[in-house]
């Protein structure tokens, strides 16, 4: 026997609300010499103090966009603003070097031949050498490197240069900092914690700042708002909370973590599937092909002899176990349970969803299979 539950309660909102809006793009396309459109009418704000995070596959479009934020890539259609002044746009592009954005790269970029110190200070030579080195030291305390201005970049850790890096850009009071998948040259460990210090650390500067990535963790831990992106196209603007339990398209429901989409009928005003009946969120038609998305978050599993679901696969994953659950039909879904819930592959169970609320997509096409996460 399957059981559903629903709370009909949802998840709430960040309630983060910065003040301004200081970068805006409308309708904005990009495209490659060959013609081919890298980005397609691209509209979105960051405001004052947020820290927003554009995700998606390689290839999607996010790094096009940070280059044309910056000023390196040409705007073919649409325009972009920064504190409200266009600076990009068809016929116009404000030079790189006045538009006042901080990036920071892939590999750093940090001079070889020139200490952390003068790395930190290399954009500072309108200021007088005292403001220099005073505007230095502070860059230096706030991300945790006194003590190392005389080394070179050789002589530090990757986490230490990109420290490097990021005090060099925001020593320039950038009016936005711009981050080209920040933590991909760092191992697991090293770019956790270089994350939480990261956002500590943009937290206390105030500083506006767009991220690229295609780890949808990171974005979570990072992001006040997050831009997910496919094939040069923006799927959906949103908190991380309801990207995640409230996904736009079965693109992004399947990129930010896995999903699972079974099929459904409406039948008297609900959704009949194999795995229960659930609320109707689309108001669609008696009849009408539907598929449910399901997290396996959402599945609690039970042994029970005799069920027609078995147990087909178990992945250890430190805290939880990952389930791989087949259905009488054949339809696989997934179910987490704690590291302690430990049940044998093969086991007959019975499955029990209880999902926050219920996300449906319209129609058997619906259901192809989503694409795979990098």
């Amino acid at each position: 026997m399957l059981r559903t539950e629903t709370d009909p309660s949802m998840m709430q909102p960040n309630l983060y609300r910065p003040a301004s809006n200081v970068l805006e793009l409308r309708s904005v396309s990009c495209a490659y010499e060959t013609g081919r459109p890298a980005i397609r009418d691209i509209s979105f704000a960051a405001r004052e103090g947020e820290i927003l995070c554009l995700l998606g596959p390689s290839g999607c479009g996010k790094t096009t966009i940070l280059r044309a934020i910056a000023g390196f890539e040409p705007v073919r259609a649409g325009e972009l603003f920064l504190s409200g002044q266009l600076v990009s746009s068809q016929h116009l592009t404000t030079p790189t070097e006045q538009r006042r954005v901080g990036m920071v790269f892939q590999e750093y970029a940090l001079f070889p031949h020139l200490r952390v110190a003068d790395n930190i200070a290399f954009g500072l030579h309108h200021l007088s050498r005292s403001e220099r080195k005073c505007q230095v030291q502070e860059m230096l305390r706030l991300t945790g490197l006194e003590g190392f201005e005389r080394r070179y970049p050789h002589e530090l850790s990757g986490g230490q240069q990109q420290r490097v890096a990021l005090a060099r850009a925001l020593v320039q009071n950038p009016v936005v900092l711009l981050l080209d998948e920040p933590f991909s040259n760092l191992d697991p460990d090293m770019a956790s914690r270089m994350r939480q210090e990261l956002h500590a650390l943009l937290r206390r500067t105030k500083t506006t700042t767009i991220l690229v990535t295609h780890d949808h963790e990171e974005a979570f831990a990072m992001a006040d708002r997050i831009a997910v992106l496919n094939q040069g196209r923006l799927e959906q603007m949103d908190t991380p909370e309801l990207i995640y339990h409230m996904p736009a398209s079965p693109f992004v429901a399947d990129f930010v973590g896995q999903a699972d989409f079974i099929r459904g009928e409406i039948q008297h005003g609900m959704v009949h599937t194999e795995l229960g009946e659930f609320p109707n969120t689309l108001t669609c038609e008696e009849g009408a092909a539907v598929v449910v998305m399901i997290r396996p978050d959402d599945i609690q599993l039970a042994p029970a002899k005799g069920a027609g679901a078995r147990i087909i696969a178990r992945q250890f994953r430190g805290s939880e176990n990952l389930y791989t659950v087949s259905l009488p039909s054949g339809q696989i879904v997934h179910s987490s349970a704690s590291s302690t819930s430990v049940y044998q592959e093969g086991a007959a169970v019975e499955l029990r969803v209880l999902a926050t609320h219920t996300v449906l997509f319209p129609g058997p096409a619906a259901t192809s299979d989503p694409p795979a996460q990098p």
